[in-house]
Order: structure tokens, then C-alpha cells, then sequence
């Protein structure tokens, strides 16, 4: 009697995940070729020559390994959770710092372009021209986000609104004053070099500003890094040290909520942490 009730319980369990399975298959794939569009549409605006597929994977092997990974080796429940976020938060991370890093690397090249479309200017070259100039002179990325403005105009989109597109694109303020000068430059007739000399002047003092802002910054920066990771870090080695220290609060219904508060209210105290050694320039 026991083994037909176990049978007939194995059965049902079966065809209950036979009929959700594909279903649940279904909303994997969808939500699979939506990572893979965000992908594909990020990786073409940093000219970045890789199937998205491969990046796109990580989103389900990373999340899988670090939750075996994390359980295995603290054996608590808690930290296969964290693992699967933090799997699913890389490839996200990756991508950011790619563009990041592409983005500071623009910015590093935009005072020698600007002295480069000065000269050619000066030398009689339309501003278009120069632009060629600094495709041809400068690597990337400034020569391919430049590059993509030339064949935008010879395609029939206007000079103005690739300007608007790059500087939407790239999201630089150094790039926006250019592109904004640029543009009143073009609608008043003034002369260009003599701006492009000004702006010079203007971004450098503005980056030596940031950089005495950071510098006198950056004891009460590391101090919130330091507040804001040290219960974590505590918690850990409380852990390592003794495994069963928590059981007590996870037993009980008021503990599980008094752990819970913890996260959040610890959540919120790194988020205000930051906000508030941040100055925005």
C-alpha cells in the first residue's frame, strides 16, 4: 500500500513537472534572447568584436557554480543565495567596467584631438575634414566614435544630429561642451579655433579641480568603504570561526526578522554611506 501511495506521489510530481517545464524552459529562453539584445546593442557601441552568446552564457554558469561553490564550502544557506546573486550580477559588472573603462579612455583622447582639429582648421580644412584627420591620425576609440559621425553625414544624416547622437552616446561632459560649442559656433559664424583654444584651457582646469576634489576626498571615501564592509567582513569570520554561532536567531520567528532588518537596514546604511561621500562636479 505504502509503495502505490509513493508511486502515485512520484507521478504526479512527474506530470506536474512535465506540464511547467516547458513553460518555465519558455520564460528562460525569452528573458535569454532579451539579455542578448541588451548585449549585442552595448557591445556594437563600444565596436566590440565578440558574439554576445558567450557573454550571455555566463549568466547561467557563473550563478550555478558560485551557489555549489558558496554552499559547499560555508555550508549555510544563506551564502548559495549570495552566490547566485553575485553570478548573476557579473556579466552586468563586466560589461559596465568595459564601458567605463572605454568611456575614460575617450576622454584621455579628446585635448589631443582638439589640438589636432585646431591645426587642421587652421591649415584651411573644413570641419568635416579635420574630422578625417583625426580618424586617421588618432586610434580608438576616439577615431571609431568620430569615424561613425563622418559616415552618419555621408549617409544623409545631418552634421548637427550626429553630434547630438555621439554626445548622447558616449554621455561625457567634456565631449557635451564640445559638441555644444561646436553647434553655436556653427549657428553664430564664430571661429572655431579660437574656441577649440579656449575649451582646451577650460577641461584642463576642470580635470585639475576634480583631481584636488578627490585627493581631499578620499580619507572620507575610504572611511564609508571601510564602514560599509566591515559587518560584513565581521559576520564571516564569525561564521568561519564557529558555523552554528546564528542558529539560535534562525530557529526562531523573531530572529530570521531581526536578521533580515540587519540586511536591510545594512543595505540602506551603504547606500546613504555613499551618497553621502559622493560630491557631485
Amino acid at each position: 500500500m505504502l509503495a502505490i501511495i509513493v508511486l502515485s506521489i512520484l507521478g504526479a510530481v512527474i506530470l506536474i513537472a512535465y506540464s511547467i517545464l516547458p513553460h518555465f524552459l519558455d520564460k528562460i529562453k525569452i528573458w535569454q534572447d532579451k539579455q542578448e539584445l541588451v548585449m549585442a546593442k552595448e557591445m556594437d557601441n563600444m565596436f566590440y568584436d565578440q558574439n554576445p552568446k558567450s557573454l550571455n552564457r555566463l549568466y547561467f554558469i557563473l550563478p550555478l557554480v558560485l551557489g555549489i561553490v558558496s554552499y559547499f564550502i560555508f555550508q549555510n544557506i544563506i551564502f548559495p543565495i549570495i552566490g547566485v546573486s553575485v553570478g548573476l550580477a557579473i556579466p552586468n559588472f563586466i560589461i559596465r567596467m568595459r564601458i567605463a573603462k572605454r568611456k575614460a579612455k575617450f576622454a584621455d583622447q579628446l585635448l589631443d584631438a582638439i589640438n589636432l582639429l585646431s591645426s587642421s582648421l587652421k591649415g584651411g580644412l573644413s570641419l568635416l575634414q579635420a574630422l578625417e584627420v583625426v580618424i586617421e591620425e588618432m586610434p580608438p576609440p576616439i577615431s571609431q566614435e568620430f569615424g561613425l559621425v563622418v559616415r552618419e553625414n555621408k549617409m544623409g544624416v545631418t552634421f548637427e544630429e550626429s553630434l547630438e547622437h555621439i554626445k548622447k552616446r558616449m554621455n561625457i561632459e567634456e565631449l557635451g561642451l564640445i559638441v555644444n560649442s561646436i553647434l553655436v559656433a556653427r549657428e553664430t559664424g564664430g571661429d572655431l579655433t579660437k574656441v577649440f583654444s579656449r575649451l582646451t584651457v577650460t577641461i584642463r582646469d576642470n580635470r585639475k579641480l576634480k583631481e584636488n576634489i578627490k585627493t581631499l576626498t578620499l580619507q572620507g571615501r575610504m572611511q564609508g568603504a571601510i564602514m560599509s564592509f566591515l559587518p560584513i567582513v565581521f559576520v564571516m569570520w564569525v561564521i568561519s570561526v564557529n558555523k552554528n554561532h546564528f542558529d539560535i536567531m534562525m530557529q526562531h520567528d523573531l530572529g530570521r526578522m531581526l536578521l533580515i532588518i540587519a540586511v536591510v537596514l545594512q543595505i540602506v546604511g551603504m547606500l546613504l554611506i555613499r551618497k553621502f561621500s559622493a560630491i557631485k562636479m
